[in-house]
C-alpha cells in the first residue's frame, strides 16, 4: 500500500545514512512508506565510512562484529539473508590481550577458554561458565523484552514481566563488583571488564546488567565480514533500495521545517526544500536539536548536554605497513599498563592520559583483500575523554608511544616499514559527524542514562524522531540497527494516527 500524499514529496525523510538511519528508512519502506535518506557525505556509512589509499582499504570506525543474531534478524526481516549479503568468518582467537608478561588468546572455543582461565586462576574456568550462564539469561531477557522499546516512558517497563525478571538483571549492582564476585586475578578481571568499555563508562559505574556483553562476545562470538565492516553498510543499502528507499548524497540539512504544529520537511544547505510527513534524525542528537530545530521545539538545552556523561572519544591511526606482522591477531588489546589511571583521565579529570591502554586491529591477518600482497593494514585506537583540546605534535607523540610498546611486545620493528599513516581524533569527529565534544560512541551507559533516562527518541516537534547512539537503546552497531527499526516503526504509527 502506498501512503504518499500529493501535498508531501515523501512520507518520511531520514537525516544521515549511518546504521541507524538506513535501518529506520528500511523499516519505513518495508511498511509501504515513501522514504528518502539525506546524507551530507558522498557515500553512506556514517562513522562506518571507508577510504582507499595506496592499495589499502581502511574501515574508518567500527571494527567489531558482535551480536550476530541481531544482523541475522535484521536482514531476514527485510527480505534477505545475512549469509547471502555478507561473507562472515568467525575469528579464533576472538582477540588477544597483551599484558606486561605476554599475550593471552581469547579462544573462540569455550572449553579452551575455560582452560586458559584455569591456568591463570585455579577454578576460574568453572566460574567463567557460571558467569556466562547468568549473562545468557540477561542477554535473552534484554533482547526479547527491553531493547526494542522506544522508552518514551517508564510505564513501558512497568509490567509484571519486568518485575519477574528484575532480580535476574542485577540492575543495582556495578559491573565491577559483579565481576569481582567471580574472579580475583587482575588479568582475568580486565578481560571480563573489557567489553563494557565500549559502553562508555568505568566498570564501577556500569550496571552489572551489561555482563550480557560478555555472553555476546564469548558465546555468540567475534566475527568479521570479508571486505571489511563497510560491507555491512553496502549490504544494508542494497536491501534498503530493494525495499524502495531513495538515497541522496552530498545533501547537508540546514533546517528541519515545521508548519507550527508538526514537522513539515527539511531545507538543505543548497537552499532546496523537501516536504515530508515525518522526519527521522540519524545525525548527532545535540547538533540536530541545537542547530536544525527552532528553539521552541528543543527538549534539551546546552546545560543538559554539558551534564551528560559522554562515552569516550578516540585517537585513531590508519596505518599501512609494507611487510606482514605475523605476531598480531585480528584484534589486539594492549593492557600492559594499569587501566585505573587511564580510566580516570577519561571519566574524572578529562585530561590526556599517560601510558594509555590501546587497541590495534590487523584485519589483513584475516582478509588479504584490504592490503596489497605482503603488506599489513593496521588500525590503532586510544580511548580519550571527549572535548579535549589538542596540542601540536601530541598525536605523533602518542603514536610513537604505541609503537614503542607494540614493537617491544611483538619483537618486531614496525615504524621503518610504514608506507601510509593518517590520524583522526576529536576535531575530525566534530567536522565529519558534528559529534558533540568529538565523542566516538555516544552516551555512556550509566544507570542514569539507560532506557527512559536517555535523550528521548520522540521530539517535542510532532512527527520528528531521533535515532542512533545518543538515544535508545544506546551505543554500538547492533543497538544502532535496533534504534533505527524502532524509530521507523514509531514514525509510521504516528503518521497512521495523525495524517
Amino acid at each position: 500500500m502506498n501512503h504518499v500524499s500529493p501535498t508531501h514529496d515523501y512520507d518520511a525523510l531520514v537525516i544521515g545514512a549511518g546504521f541507524a538511519g538506513i535501518a529506520a528508512a528500511t523499516q519505513l519502506a518495508a511498511l509501504g512508506r515513501k522514504v528518502k535518506v539525506l546524507e551530507r557525505h558522498d557515500h553512506p556509512g556514517g562513522r562506518a565510512r571507508v577510504f582507499h589509499e595506496q592499495g589499502f582499504t581502511f574501515d574508518m570506525g567500527p571494527s567489531w562484529y558482535w551480536m550476530p543474531d541481531v544482523f541475522e534478524a535484521y536482514f531476514a526481516k527485510f527480505g534477505s539473508d545475512v549469509n547471502r549479503e555478507l561473507d562472515l568468518v568467525r575469528l579464533d582467537p576472538s582477540y588477544t590481550v597483551w599484558f606486561k608478561d605476554g599475550p593471552v588468546n581469547i579462544a573462540a572455543n569455550l572449553e579452551t577458554l575455560k582452560a586458559t582461565f584455569d591456568s591463570m586462576e585455579p577454578g576460574a574456568g568453572a566460574k567463567l561458565q557460571e558467569f556466562l550462564d547468568e549473562a545468557e539469561v540477561k542477554y535473552k531477557i534484554g533482547m526479547n523484552n527491553f531493547v526494542r522499546k522506544p522508552a518514551h516512558s517508564i510505564m513501558e517497563f512497568a509490567t509484571w514481566e519486568t518485575f519477574q525478571h528484575s532480580t535476574k538483571l542485577t540492575l543495582l549492582k556495578s559491573f565491577s563488583a559483579h565481576a569481582r564476585s567471580f574472579f580475583t586475578d587482575e588479568r582475568l578481571l580486565q578481560i571480563i571488564e573489557f567489553p563494557v568499555l565500549f559502553l562508555g563508562a568505568k566498570p564501577e559505574k556500569t550496571p552489572a546488567l551489561y555482563s550480557l556483553m560478555n555472553y555476546a562476545d564469548t558465546v555468540l562470538g567475534t566475527w568479521y565480514p570479508m571486505g571489511g565492516m563497510h560491507e555491512i553498510v553496502r549490504a544494508m543499502v542494497r536491501v534498503a533500495e530493494k525495499n524502495g528507499v531513495e538515497f541522496q548524497y552530498n545533501s547537508d540539512v540546514a533546517k528541519i521545517t515545521d508548519n507550527g504544529k508538526t514537522v513539515s520537511g527539511v531545507r538543505l544547505q543548497s537552499g532546496a526544500t523537501i516536504s515530508a510527513k515525518s522526519v527521522i534524525a540519524g545525525a548527532d542528537y545535540h547538533h540536530v536539536e541545537q542547530t536544525l530545530l527552532s528553539s521552541k521545539w528543543r527538549r534539551y538545552d546546552e546545560d543538559y548536554w554539558e551534564k551528560r556523561v559522554m562515552s569516550p572519544s578516540s585517537l585513531l591511526f590508519y596505518v599501512g605497513v609494507n611487510k606482514r606482522v605475523p605476531n598480531l591477531q585480528h584484534h589486539n588489546l594492549f593492557f600492559d599498563t594499569p587501566f585505573g589511571p587511564h580510566a580516570e583521565t577519561i571519566y574524572d579529570s578529562k585530561t590526556w592520559p599517560e601510558d594509555p591502554l590501546f587497541y590495534v586491529s590487523a584485519p589483513s591477518t584475516t582478509d588479504s583483500g584490504v592490503a596489497p600482497e605482503g603488506f599489513e593494514n593496521l588500525f590503532f585506537l586510544i580511548p580519550l575523554a571527549p572535548g579535549l583540546d589538542e596540542n601540536p605534535g601530541q598525536r605523533d607523540a602518542y603514536f610513537e608511544e604505541m609503537c614503542d610498546r607494540l614493537e617491544r611486545q611483538i619483537g618486531m620493528d614496525i615504524r621503518p616499514h610504514i608506507v601510509y599513516k593518517r590520524g583522526y581524533a576529536h576535531r575530525e569527529f566534530q567536522e565529519d559527524y558534528r559529534a558533540f565534544k568529538g565523542n566516538a560512541y555516544g552516551l555512556a551507559n550509566t544507570i542514569k542514562q539507560t532506557a527512559f533516562w536517555k535523550p528521548k527518541m520522540k521530539s517535542k516537534l510532532p512527527g520528528l524522531y531521533f535515532t542512533g547512539q545518543l538515544t535508545t537503546p544506546g551505543p554500538g552497531v547492533p543497538p544502532s540497527l535496533i534504534s533505527g527499526e524502532v524509530a521507523g516503526m514509531e514514525a509510521h504509527e504516528w503518521m497512521n494516527a495523525n495524517i
